[in-house]
């Protein structure tokens, strides 16, 4: 099973105590994988669509919690595409109003389910409603990667007004999601990792969320030796290619000056790093007598190069 299959499997055994939250999460999954069915006799009936058997289960519980309403479930099954697809079904006239004006999509005193509204603000005011519309919303149709390749959370939504009421329940929990068309349909997204184990809290699914911290931590941890490798691999090769320098112009001043007209000091030196041309400054300074410390050797091995470099000038040399 993949993460975000095993999300939604987590989210799925999660039923609320409280009505008012059980109320706003099915909200969520009318608004966004839920239809209204009216015959030719005015009667409607009210069908919610997933291809998650558990997401179907999850529906099927919430409202025979809520509501003591039994409802039917459907099944398809797509042979081409061996997929399989169900709907729960709210059969009667009567069941259906009561489920869709407790969840505000219905005017209270209205039976015209033709005058179907959009979520209601009032059925997210609280917190815990908030949290729970967007648990909904993610089993409904969101979808997120594997942790361990990227970090991408989405839910897919039909309408803009959707996506700007999904974003905005989001971005109340501190988060900065985004919205952007693809196709007919609306994502809101988000994409950093931070972020996302952030969602999974407000969502409350903390198994799921103990996972996705256990593999980022090991992908900070790997991060950080790569960087210290890459870090002592530059440092390594920029000490390489400074002793390779201070060979070459020691070398230099050997063969064409000689060292008996230089300073006892800057000899000393010329010949601790001809005789260690691998060794560190720290390790030159060390093999002098009197030791030297590390600014002192860098000292004298500079002072070296420098005259090689007006030695060159002086010969016609390149510098």
């Amino acid at each position: 099973m993949s993460f975000s299959g095993r999300v939604k499997e987590e989210l799925a055994k999660n039923i609320s105590r409280a009505r008012h939250c059980r109320i706003a999460e099915l909200a969520a999954f009318i608004g966004m994988c839920g239809t209204v069915v009216i015959n030719r006799f005015d009667f409607c009936s009210v069908k919610i669509h997933t291809e998650n058997l558990l997401v179907a289960r999850k529906v099927f519980t919430l409202i025979e919690k809520t509501f003591n309403i039994k409802t039917d479930i459907a099944v398809r099954r797509n042979v081409a595409k061996q997929t399989v697809s169900y709907a729960v079904i709210v059969r009667r006239h009567e069941d259906a109003l009561r489920v869709l004006q407790a969840v505000k999509m219905l005017d209270e005193h209205s039976g015209n389910a033709e005058e179907l509204h959009a979520v209601n603000p009032l059925i997210v005011q609280q917190m815990c409603c908030r949290r729970a519309f967007l648990r909904g919303a993610f089993q409904a149709s969101g979808s997120m990667s594997d942790p361990k390749k990227s970090y991408h959370f989405e839910i897919v939504c039909s309408s803009e007004e959707m996506a700007c009421r999904i974003r905005d329940l989001i971005c109340s929990f501190s988060m900065d999601a985004k919205i952007v068309p693809r196709k007919k349909s609306y994502i809101v997204y988000l994409k950093e990792g931070s972020q996302i184990v952030d969602i999974l809290n407000v969502m409350e699914a903390h198994v799921s969320l103990m996972e996705l911290e256990n593999v980022r931590i090991l992908k900070e941890m790997r991060n950080s030796v790569n960087r210290k490798v890459n870090c002592e691999t530059a440092n390594i090769n920029k000490t390489v290619s400074a002793a390779v320098k201070q060979v070459e112009d020691i070398t230099y001043l050997r063969d064409t000056i000689g060292f008996d007209h230089m300073p006892e000091g800057l000899v000393e030196a010329a010949n601790a790093r001809l005789a260690n041309p691998d060794a560190t400054l720290k390790e030159l300074g060390e093999s002098l007598t009197p030791p030297v410390g590390k600014s002192g050797i860098n000292h004298r091995l500079r002072k070296l190069s420098e005259l090689a470099d007006k030695v060159r000038r002086e010969q016609g040399g390149i510098l």
